[in-house]
């Protein structure tokens, strides 16, 4: 409804004639059919009219859409949604065949909806708590400022990226780099130079970023982005999302999460080598790459981002000071956990870069890349042994090996590289029994000693069951680690401490004697029930529990190809044959 030319109608009038009578009649009006002036609707009404027999029932459906088909971004480009590339860019158009196809499909829609949930929902090994936290977290992915664009390039050029940067670290180095100290040069750094080289001037030549990495026959499903919370304006936040979150898109959305990878992929191409305040990044780039190419199968998508596995690579490589194949951390919060510090070798970095090594290795292995198969195999085995020498204690994997104050303290993320592994179908990082111990320990000390386990793991315990209060973060509970420690728990078969583990997150957030955070999950929250960082996206991680519980089918070779030369730890060449 709107002004005309001749008539005063307004949004009071409107009201009024909907709230007495349901309609606008114009037999009660008296009045012909308004023609508006341009810009002047005040607002619209839609009234249906059936007759319900005795006993009997009627459905009235409903559709409401809108149509905001541009998104413009503060630098000046515009990108267009991905419902135009179906919908078309006019604004009436396209919310009126949104509207259609909801009137039409919805019932199909929500047929479908309810075969997806039907299995979880009757599996039962599931507590009843459980479904209704893993459904209603999802309510992020488009509560969570969410952008989902066309995947063409914005009406705005991509500013070039400019080379004048200073490198903190060579390639050639990296290639001639030896085995702790064998003498045995290992050239592998060259069969991946020329790739590398022409997926560069690719990128530089274009502006659709990871669509650029697309193989023949790959569909452009667009560019995927939101925010790490309402409260921290970040997109696809890498050690957030790809840690913690990508299970819910992986699981459901593969496709967006390939092209997500993409994206990051050819970021790391064109990235600022220079030293930065976080080590997280670089080794968590080839373990969620890995993760996705076997959780799909798709191959053209390992060759396209092996370039930048390989380049995230040789740039953490700096950070093993002593050549002993493990990063240490620099005395600083330079991960996830990024107001707690941490020096030395230290147990969710070095965990962390084992998985990373093993995956590399094995990701090289799917590209035909032997000589880097060859080397990151052996860095693997080097990084692996000195993670349990220098942090298992008999009972854990203490904080760190630097001998400070906190060194002891009991992480609940502790075994996130072994979790990480196993979803991947790696090799697990450390024993079986040692990391039972570990995640039994995490229970009893960083679940079960504070509120009775019922609000979730807080990130870090003293061995006398005190909070490790050296830190904001130390002392905070995050749901998301807590959901993510129990999917480890259950990957080591500890099925019953999982649940235990994650319904303290679920009833301090979901139930109706929690905290009050339905549907806007936040990042952090202590004891007492002070939060930080609403609507977060790392509680997605409940995802990764039902990773754990159901395991997709992972397309990998599990045995090396007949021939592959193994390196052991004098750096002497085996051959191992299956």
């Amino acid at each position: 409804m709107g002004s005309s030319e001749s008539s005063d109608f307004t949004a009071k009038d409107m009201w009024q004639e909907i709230k007495q009578h349901g309609s606008f009649s114009e037999t009660r009006t008296g009045k012909e059919p308004r023609v508006l002036k341009p810009g002047s609707s005040i607002g619209a009404a839609v009234a249906a009219a059936t007759t319900v027999p005795a006993g009997g029932s009627r459905v009235v459906s409903f559709a409401l859409s809108w149509s905001c088909p541009e998104v413009k971004f503060t630098d000046g480009k515009t990108y267009h949604r991905r419902y135009t590339k179906f919908c078309g860019l006019d604004r009436d158009a396209a919310a009126e065949s949104l509207a259609h196809d909801a009137l039409l499909e919805h019932m199909e829609w929500e047929s479908k909806i309810q075969e997806w949930q039907t299995p979880i929902l009757q599996d039962k090994r599931l507590p009843e708590w459980y479904p209704l936290a893993l459904f209603n977290e999802l309510y992020y992915l488009i509560a969570g400022g969410t952008i989902w664009t066309d995947g063409r390039p914005p009406r705005m050029s991509v500013a070039s990226s400019g080379t004048g940067t200073q490198d903190p670290f060579s390639l050639d180095v990296f290639r001639r780099t030896d085995l702790q100290g064998s003498g045995t040069p290992v050239p592998v750094v060259d069969g991946v130079l020329g790739e590398m080289t022409s997926v560069t001037e690719r990128l530089r030549s274009a502006a659709a970023f990871g669509a650029t990495l697309l193989g023949d026959g790959e569909e452009n499903v667009g560019q995927f982005l939101y925010l790490e919370s309402m409260e921290y304006h970040m997109w696809n936040t890498y050690d957030v999302h790809y840690f913690y979150v990508s299970f819910a898109l992986l699981s459901l959305f593969p496709e967006i999460e390939l092209s997500l990878q993409r994206d990051f992929a050819r970021a790391v191409l064109l990235h600022d080598p220079r030293p930065m305040r976080t080590l997280n990044d670089g080794k968590t780039v080839p373990r969620k790459v890995y993760r996705a190419v076997v959780a799909t199968g798709n191959v053209a998508f390992a060759r396209a981002a092996w370039p930048a596995v390989y380049l995230a690579m040789a740039y953490m490589d700096q950070f093993d000071r002593d050549r002993d194949g493990m990063v240490e951390n620099e005395g600083r919060p330079d991960q996830t956990y990024d107001l707690w510090s941490v020096s030395g070798v230290s147990a969710y970095t070095g965990g962390i870069w084992v998985a990373a090594l093993q995956a590399a290795a094995a990701m090289a292995r799917i590209v035909g890349d032997g000589d880097a198969e060859l080397y990151f195999r052996a860095r693997y085995r080097m990084a692996r042994r000195v993670y349990d020498e220098e942090l298992w204690n008999g009972a854990y994997f203490s904080y760190d090996n630097s001998g400070g104050k906190t060194s002891s303290s009991i992480m609940a993320d502790q075994l996130a590289g072994q979790w990480y592994a196993r979803a991947c179908g790696l090799e697990p990082v450390v024993e079986e029994e040692k990391a039972r111990s570990a995640l039994g320990t995490v229970l009893d000390y960083n679940v079960m000693r504070v509120k009775g386990g019922t609000v979730g793991a807080v990130n870090g315990m003293r061995p006398d069951g005190g909070i490790d209060m050296s830190s904001t973060q130390s002392k905070e509970i995050w749901p998301g680690t807590t959901y993510a420690v129990a999917a480890a728990m259950i990957h080591e078969g500890m099925l019953e401490a999982g649940f235990r583990t994650a319904k303290g997150a679920h009833d301090a957030s979901w139930s109706k004697d929690g905290f009050g955070y339905a549907f806007q999950t936040p990042e952090a929250w202590t004891a007492e029930g002070g939060y930080r960082g609403l609507h977060y996206m790392r509680p997605l991680s409940i995802w990764a529990m039902q990773w754990a519980l159901s395991p997709p089918e992972l397309h990998k070779d599990r045995c090396p190809r007949r021939g592959t030369p193994q390196l052991d730890m004098t750096s002497s060449i085996r051959w191992r044959a299956c």
